[in-house]
């Protein structure tokens, strides 16, 4: 459970002036308000949405059904219960208090309860990975994923486990792709000739010393299975494993082929494995789902290594594996792994994700409105803020340097997009964004624009997007019959006199009155992130409150709200994302005290980008696994 959308929950209901809920007493003051306001549907032999509370008297009560505490909490902080045509309804206050008391009970209850490292699903690599993998493994220049079926996402990530299914059309896929690896790794001599020197790949000169011996072909092709296969399944192999590739590509020699083929066709048989195309972690017992154990060393070289790179451990990663020393060497190749090119894969594909820079591959604005807008400026949008994030990845700087940072990468174009004089050339380049109105990723031209209409700024979107992925409180989902923000007719005035009229349903004021303000701060830039002082004509109004009461005249006083008193949300947002991205699951009840652990950690650092990596490596969910049975 998130402390911060808990509070979003009560800021959204209204303003607490209840009494402290841990000097609340169940019995005499929860219980009580339960029965006057909910017993109604859910008691007296009455269970509405099959939900009784007359089980409900005690605190362990609460505790002890704590899925179902989870849903009244959920319900009561969002206003949904008692349903709004109620006329008998509690007070905020009274609201408050019991949202409190039920939050603190199940805090207490999950910071109490026996260790649980969460259950991941087995998952094949999605088509970032697999592209990742074929070039480490193969050293061939192409991405073969590239005609694969797009991933299903869960959770804002396409490489979440319970979502990566695998149909009929992407098996065929992976044997197209893998007779195609093959052939292009492993090139064939002409028909009854020597292998020159000259055809040889570089796959092939990884793993063979040529010219080789006709009598020691078997032995060679020995090794190379090992060691190939070794690198493939990402853990050492059977001699029974090596056996039965060892056998296709001795077919294809009986069969009139060459060596090279035999090793072709072995390669196609390895690529095509479940042991390459999954991330096994075998369990011993995998129908007991109270079965806790640590993950082997091998295991836990794959974890580390999708997580930073999003492709196989490298050879060292390996050794450390096979000699049982990687635990002992996390700190250290954490550091190492995340200056490396690989660590690339990490920002396009978690920034990308977390950020939302992908939507910018779709984000089409109106032509006629926008014309400076082109795929050039979009993909240099997309990298100035891949590169302020791999700057402070690498630099191992503060993680608040995402929203703080007086600095920005451009090059000629992107600097004339902001305004910015003296940069010239393709190259992108550092620069300074002292006196000018930008600051951190939400000043870039990425965010803002993929929070953008086609055709105007979108306060809601904008607002929506600083909720949900900088402080970690996602509003709720509007309701179905929530009105257009505007009818049929002429738009005049500005953008934000159209919301005024808007917040006016009562359908839609809860929660535009958290959002709204927080995205008219960003008015004074325009739908692909240029600067602007007016809105169809009239000038523009960027002051704001937001609910917690601080006042802000535009984006950058917004900025310096959410550095110096929402830095933990904050904190607790990018730990929640990269979590989840780690693990390949969502965030459970059971994780929020390892939550808790990184985020103290992140915040004794000082904010540094390698200690949040680091509690996230030596943490019970990334170490450790239960069994696959459910939950």
């Amino acid at each position: 459970m998130n402390s911060v959308k808990i509070i979003l929950a009560l800021l959204v209901a209204g303003p607490v002036n209840a009494a402290d809920p841990a000097k609340a007493s169940f019995e005499k003051d929860i219980l009580p308000v339960l029965e006057d306001y909910c017993y109604y549907c859910h008691g007296d032999g009455k269970k509405k949405g099959d939900l009784s509370l007359e089980h409900f008297k005690t605190e362990k009560d609460i505790q002890r059904n704590y899925k179902i505490s989870e849903l009244i909490f959920k319900n009561v902080v969002a206003g949904e219960m008692p349903p709004k045509d109620r006329k008998k309804r509690p007070s905020k206050e009274e609201q408050a208090l019991v949202a409190d008391w039920i939050r603190d009970s199940l805090d207490d209850f999950y910071a109490n309860a026996p260790p649980d490292p969460g259950r991941v699903t087995v998952r094949r690599l999605n088509r970032s990975e697999y592209n990742n993998v074929i070039r480490d493994l193969m050293r061939v220049d192409f991405k073969p994923a590239k005609d694969f079926p797009p991933d299903d996402s869960g959770y804002g990530f396409d490489n979440i486990g319970d979502v990566l299914s695998v149909s009929p059309l992407l098996l065929e896929k992976y044997l197209s792709a893998a007779g195609k690896i093959a052939e292009q790794a492993v090139a064939v001599p002409p028909r009854g000739k020597s292998m020159p020197h000259t055809l040889l790949t570089e796959f092939q000169k990884q793993y063979f010393k040529y010219p080789i011996p006709s009598d020691n072909r078997r032995r060679v092709a020995e090794d190379f299975a090992q060691a190939f296969m070794r690198r493939a399944y990402r853990r050492e192999v059977t001699s029974e494993e090596i056996k039965s590739v060892l056998v296709l590509a001795k077919q294809a020699v009986d069969d009139g082929g060459s060596f090279e083929e035999g090793v072709r066709l072995a390669v196609q048989a390895i690529l095509m494995s479940p042991h390459f195309l999954f991330r096994w972690e075998l369990d011993g017992a995998p129908d007991n789902p109270q079965a806790i154990r640590s993950l082997n060393e091998f295991e836990l070289a794959s974890r580390l290594s999708f997580f930073l790179w999003g492709s196989q451990p490298d050879d060292q990663l390996l050794k450390y594996a096979h000699n049982g020393q990687l635990r002992k060497n996390m700190v250290k190749e954490v550091g190492r792994m995340l200056k490396g090119v690989r660590a690339q894969s990490f920002v396009e594909n978690f920034a990308g994700q977390w950020l939302e820079l992908r939507n910018l591959e779709v984000y089409q604005p109106d032509k006629k409105l926008f014309p400076a807008f082109t795929p050039a400026l979009r993909n240099d949008m997309r990298q100035e803020t891949e590169l302020l994030f791999a700057h402070i990845m690498r630099g191992n700087r503060s993680v608040l340097e995402l929203l703080s940072a007086d600095y920005s990468f451009v090059n000629a174009r992107l600097a004339a997009h902001y305004g910015i004089e003296g940069v010239q050339g393709e190259k992108f380049r550092s620069v300074s964004m002292r006196g000018t109105s930008r600051g951190g990723i939400l000043g870039h031209a990425s965010i803002l624009t993929i929070t953008s209409d086609p055709n105007r700024t979108s306060p809601v979107k904008r607002g929506k997007y600083v909720l949900e992925n900088i402080l970690g409180t996602p509003p709720p989902a509007p309701p179905p019959d929530a009105p257009p923000l505007s009818e049929s007719g002429e738009i005049t005035g500005t953008l934000r006199e159209q919301f005024v009229k808007h917040r006016q349903d009562p359908t839609c004021a809860s929660c535009h009155k958290v959002m709204d303000p927080i995205g008219f701060a960003f008015e004074n830039y325009d739908a692909i992130g240029r600067f602007r002082t007016k809105d169809n004509g009239s000038p523009i109004d960027a002051t704001g409150k937001l609910e917690t009461g601080e006042l802000f005249g535009n984006a950058s006083d917004l900025r310096l709200i959410l550095l110096n008193q929402k830095r933990e949300y904050f904190a607790r947002c990018i730990t929640e994302k990269m979590l989840t991205y780690a693990l390949g699951r969502g965030l459970e009840h059971y994780d929020k005290r390892t939550i808790d652990n990184i985020v103290e950690r992140l915040v004794k650092s000082d904010y540094r980008f390698n200690e949040l990596v680091h509690g996230i490596v030596t943490s019970l969910p990334f170490d450790m696994k239960r069994g696959e049975a459910g939950e």
